[in-house]
């Protein structure tokens, strides 16, 4: 499949069509997306919308939430009602639950067409979902795939996962339903990673990226990185979730951060620090962990230097929009390239993050 260029930095993205889940566009070129999943309980639509809330302003632009039961299912509705971003419903095994969840006003549908029964119940759904215009994602996980595929390859393979999503496709195309995303998800980056690839050829549907049980905040983060890393750097990915075991806040921020480090998405501060040395007679990791987490909230786009020494402190320091150079006890202040001041040690933080917000509102003018 030919690749396309796009942007100023000459981005490599493999053409995929274009669906739109509520009015977020995903493929065909668009930004890519940040979507997380609500661990709250469905039917409990109150701490569901907090949550939702929560994640809409740290970024997240789709929400995925479980649909388990008819419960759930009905409670759906007043969530898709006041979400501020587009809901998708996830779905198993019951196409009724499909269904409720359209009725209920869902932006996608997150299912398998083959482990929801007979042609019949698959075509109810997809029929629903044109009616709408609600986008179905093929979700196919390492850890779920068919009997006869795990009989076939002996084990959860990158061809067996790309067999399996070719198979759910084949199910929708055959009812000549086009409106579809697909993830090929595993915990095993470089299974993940194979696998995606594979499709990349086949297909030209947008694709869902991730890697699935990724793992705790910090050992998932690292796993995430790593494959997505790879992937959006091929061009493979129109959307994207980090599966982490923790509060999906910082799904979005992982996400976020990453897309951010290749030039794809701009949103809040990019942080830059020294890992410090010898040389660093302030307590630079202290300043350093403070501003990010006072500032990593920040919606507008503005680099932040954090550094310990004379070495490479100034430069790194005059190149960002606003940072510090350590020296003994105190450290100079820089804005755009100028000195502003030399600030105390235990005022550094407070420094940085008082310039930040000056910077933001002069931008925002």
């Amino acid at each position: 499949m030919a690749p396309r260029i796009l942007g100023q930095e000459a981005q490599v993205r493999h053409i995929t069509r274009q669906i739109m889940v509520g009015g977020v566009p995903v493929g065909a070129g668009a930004p890519v997306s940040v979507q997380s999943m609500c661990n709250t309980d469905s039917r409990d639509t109150e701490a569901t919308l907090r949550q939702i809330d929560a994640l809409a302003k740290a970024g997240c632009e789709i929400i995925r939430c479980a649909v388990p039961d008819q419960q759930a299912a009905l409670a759906i509705s007043e969530i898709c009602q006041r979400s501020p971003v587009p809901v998708i419903a996830d779905v198993h095994f019951d196409y009724r639950l499909a269904l409720a969840a359209l009725e209920a006003g869902v932006a996608g549908l997150r299912l398998n067409p083959g482990n929801i029964g007979a042609r019949w119940k698959v075509t109810e759904v997809v029929r629903a979902c044109a009616e709408r215009s609600v986008p179905i994602r093929i979700g196919v996980n390492g850890g779920s795939l068919e009997p006869e595929l795990l009989k076939k390859y002996g084990h959860p393979t990158a061809e067996a996962m790309v067999e399996s999503a070719l198979g759910h496709i084949r199910i929708l195309e055959d009812l000549d339903y086009q409106q579809i995303k697909v993830s090929l998800k595993a915990s095993d980056v470089r299974r993940t990673v194979q696998a995606y690839r594979l499709l990349a050829k086949e297909v030209d549907y947008p694709l869902h990226i991730g890697i699935t049980e990724a793992g705790t905040t910090w050992s998932g983060t690292v796993k995430s990185a790593v494959g997505l890393g790879a992937l959006l750097i091929d061009g493979i990915g129109d959307t994207l979730r980090v599966s982490l075991t923790g509060d999906p806040l910082e799904e979005v921020r992982v996400g976020w951060e990453i897309l951010k480090c290749l030039d794809l998405r701009e949103r809040g501060p990019v942080f830059i620090s020294c890992p410090t040395c010898g040389r660093c007679q302030i307590n630079l990791i202290g300043v350093a962990e403070e501003v990010e987490s006072r500032l990593h909230d920040l919606p507008k786009k503005i680099t932040v230097a954090v550094m310990g020494c004379v070495v490479n402190g100034p430069g790194e320091a005059r190149e960002a929009d606003i940072g510090i150079a350590g020296g003994k006890g105190q450290g100079l202040l820089f804005r755009k390239g100028e000195i502003v001041r030399k600030v105390a040690e235990n005022e550094l933080a407070d420094a940085l993050v008082e310039e930040a917000y000056k910077l933001v509102e002069e931008r925002s003018r």
